[in-house]
């Protein structure tokens, strides 16, 4: 990206687009003050509102003429940072992607960036150790074993530390300080005291070595060095960034795994003949073919054809839904059954899959930015390091004291405040803390996700396939007086045998060896029938057994009437001229779930059922686990609504989901707890995923979260307080080197330590 693009000249490779909304991929941000940096840069610009959210890397822009893309970008730019306008998508036929192959997508940047990280964080850390290892093992000090250190620190401090360095020196140009400034200056510091002492003091000769001696005494320090203070603090901020990124790259797979659930092809009908072509390629008003269990490829109006479509990725109902000519139906969602013939009415962007893509991506933009704690802490502590060290040097000149002696105390301030258990602290305790998140089943995105847990105060629970299994089962079988149940339910059994729909699937689960069936028959959205052992038997709802002469009776309409009371589904089966039973099919509450609203309200939350569900079949399982408010009949939208609406009343809501109609709200909520048996889409919008589909890890993931949550600001707090205490004696020139990087070595053992304790975290 061209980087000399002003308001009349458009950089290279942007067009200068006219006004209007615009998303700006940003690069180079290392913290959240470097988002806020690009956001008033972007809004000091004529008619400019902008939004930039250090997680996902975006900047969503609104702006007015006269300003261009081209002058957006050169704004970004000029602050110190890269932004690019979203990739076109790439063309049907394919081309050649970046790496030459055609029809390969190019890699993304995010993902170079990642490799890059990782390679400078592996090379590194293979120079470091043996740094580390020379300096605190006296045993290990062979004779020329300060030139060996050197030789092999010189790498990290430029090479690796370079990040950092770069960092530093941008914020610099823009007047500002972060913990980058401290690490760049830090490290340099000792890195150049260390070579004037090799060099120019008595560090550099044969046979010295760092002997261990606990006591306070001024020196020079010109027998002093400190690369393993230089590498150390490098390596370590390093593996906290590289952890922190690989978080953070996962914020934008929630839309693309969305779209992904779109129709690649699709079977179109032009003038009369089936073409398969891409679907991206349908236009208002093609009709295509779609045969059992194939996608819909977009919107539309069916034109011939009944079937039952799965629906529940969009209205959170787990019954499919009968459709024929007329009716509506929804890219995306699958065809159960017969053949459709689907003509188009929405295409691309204004499908409702795309618009729920939108959802996603506006809950994400709008979450608050998380500060990250370390980031905040030295928005006033690197300024008042710096300016102490300037302030030692300054004194001890003042005071006549040598240089080297006066240097010596101003860079001892740097090194005992240079963060290196300041490293250590978020990334150890993220990392034990998620790796024991992970063997109970618990996966936490990353750092920004624990602040949340400690404000939650309501949780929106799911119905459908959160607090319920989401698989229709068969939970009752009424015979009528006189009649065998298992009579019944075998012959209700060996008919829907014949079909394919869920609600057949769950009558036929279990049954043993089943009588045959002759002339099978699917009467359209009402049930089926046939012969068995020469009976006519008709199997569906009521109303089809009325109209085939087989009414109910009483006790088996009082079935009915039960079991509509509870949201559930009641099929009748008869023959011979009477009905002989109804067979309760319903969406089954798991067995745990009941148990894991206490958990929750043990936690200090307040239980919401929200579903797709009918109001009937909410308030039944909101009873049967204890939950007092629910929101029923709800689709995508209006679910995101409902979690802004308790954030507008005070609230910090996290949601439990597990679908596709989940996905945006569980973007919008303050912490999405995602239900790794649920969709690909809902978990990568969620910050924390259950990987079991029981809902008693949801509250073993909160506690877990606020625990991790504690464990690094413990950590935070004794890593600086190990500095501070420290900088009076740095200050004072009374501050041992050897003293020095034991005070150093003790603080990142007790921040590691610390953090393994959260192995011991049983739920």
């Amino acid at each position: 990206m061209a980087t000399e693009a002003t308001t009349s000249t458009p950089a290279a490779g942007v067009s200068a687009a006219p006004a209007g909304d615009v998303e700006l991929e940003i690069s180079g941000m290392t913290c959240a003050s470097c988002a806020n940096r690009i956001e008033r840069k972007l809004n000091k610009l004529e008619g400019v509102t902008a939004s930039v959210n250090y997680a996902t890397e975006k900047a969503k822009v609104t702006f007015a003429e006269p300003v261009t893309t081209a002058d957006l970008v050169a704004t970004v730019e000029a602050a110190g940072y890269a932004a690019a306008l979203p990739a076109p998508p790439a063309a049907d036929s394919g081309g050649e992607g970046e790496g030459g192959e055609p029809g390969e997508p190019a890699p993304e940047r995010a993902d170079i960036e990642l490799a890059a990280l990782r390679q400078r964080l592996v090379v590194s850390a293979l120079l470091t150790v043996p740094v580390i290892a020379m300096a605190m093992a006296p045993p290990l000090q062979f004779e020329f074993w300060q030139w060996a250190s050197l030789t092999l620190a010189a790498p990290v401090v430029v090479w690796g530390a370079w990040p950092f360095h770069r960092a530093a020196w941008t914020n610099l140009r823009h007047g500002a300080t972060t913990m980058d400034t401290l690490v760049s200056v830090g490290v340099l510091a000792a890195f150049g005291w260390s070579l004037v002492a090799l060099f120019w003091g008595s560090a550099g000769t044969p046979g010295m070595t760092h002997p261990f001696r606990f006591t306070i005494e001024r020196s020079d320090g010109m027998g002093n060095i400190y690369l393993e203070a230089a590498t150390g603090v490098t390596t370590f901020l390093l593996a906290g960034r590289w952890f922190e990124k690989r978080s953070k790259r996962k914020a934008g797979a929630a839309l693309r795994a969305l779209m992904s659930l779109g129709a690649k092809d699709v079977a179109v009908l032009r003038d009369g003949v089936e073409q398969r072509l891409p679907a991206s390629r349908l236009a208002v008003g093609d009709r295509f073919i779609v045969r059992p269990g194939e996608k819909i490829a977009t919107d539309g109006e069916v034109e011939s054809g009944t079937s039952a479509v799965d629906a529940s990725m969009l209205t959170g109902e787990p019954v499919p839904v009968e459709v024929g000519p007329g009716a509506s139906v929804t890219g995306g969602t699958v065809n159960a059954g017969g053949r459709l013939v689907v003509r188009a009415t929405r295409v691309g962007g204004d499908t409702q899959l795309a618009q729920m893509a939108r959802l996603v991506e506006e809950a994400q933009n709008g979450k608050a930015q998380a500060q990250r704690l370390a980031d905040r802490i030295s928005g006033f502590f690197v300024p008042l390091v710096i300016a102490l060290s300037v302030g030692t040097l300054g004194f001890w000149l003042g005071a006549g004291e040598p240089v080297s002696a006066a240097f010596t105390a101003a860079v001892a301030v740097l090194i005992i405040a240079c963060p290196c258990a300041l490293g250590l602290a978020t990334p150890t305790a993220l990392m034990v803390g998620t790796g024991r998140g992970a063997q109970l089943g618990i996966l936490i995105r990353g750092p920004e996700v624990l602040e949340s847990t400690r404000r939650v105060d309501t949780v929106v629970l799911d119905k459908t396939g959160t607090v319920t299994t989401g698989q229709m089962a068969l939970v009752d079988v009424v015979p009528a007086e006189g009649e065998s149940l298992e009579e019944v339910r075998r012959t209700a059994a060996a008919l829907e045998a014949g079909s394919e729909h869920p609600i057949a699937r769950a009558i036929v689960d279990g049954c043993g060896p089943l009588p045959e069936v002759a002339g099978f028959a699917n009467v359209e959205g009402l049930g089926v029938t046939g012969a068995i052992d020469g009976r006519e038997v008709v199997v569906g709802r009521p109303s089809l057994l009325a109209d085939r002469g087989l009414p109910l009776g009483a006790d088996l309409v009082a079935a009915v009437e039960a079991a509509q009371a509870l949201g559930r589904t009641a099929v009748a089966v008869g023959w011979d001229g009477r009905a002989r039973g109804v067979l309760v099919v319903s969406d089954t509450v798991k067995p745990t779930s009941a148990e894991a609203v206490r958990e929750l309200r043990a936690l200090g939350l307040r239980p919401v059922l929200l579903t797709g569900d009918n109001e009937r079949a909410a308030r039944a399982v909101a009873a049967e686990v204890g939950i007092e408010e629910v929101v029923a009949e709800v689709l995508p939208a209006d679910k995101v609504d409902v979690v802004k609406r308790l954030q507008g009343e005070g609230r910090v809501v996290a949601m439990v989901g597990d679908g596709v109609n989940d996905a945006a709200a569980l973007a919008q909520a303050d912490l999405g707890l995602a239900m790794g048996t649920g969709t690909d889409v809902a978990i990568e919008a969620s910050d924390l995923t259950l990987v079991r589909g029981d809902l008693r890890v949801a509250a073993s993931a909160v506690r877990l979260a606020r625990r991790t949550l504690a464990t690094i600001k413990g950590n935070l707090f004794w890593a600086f307080a190990y500095n501070v205490a420290a900088l009076p004696l740095a200050a004072a020139g009374l501050l041992n080197p050897m003293l020095a990087g034991a005070a150093m070595a003790f603080s990142s053992v007790f921040v590691v330590s610390n953090s393994l304790r959260l192995r011991r975290f049983r739920g």
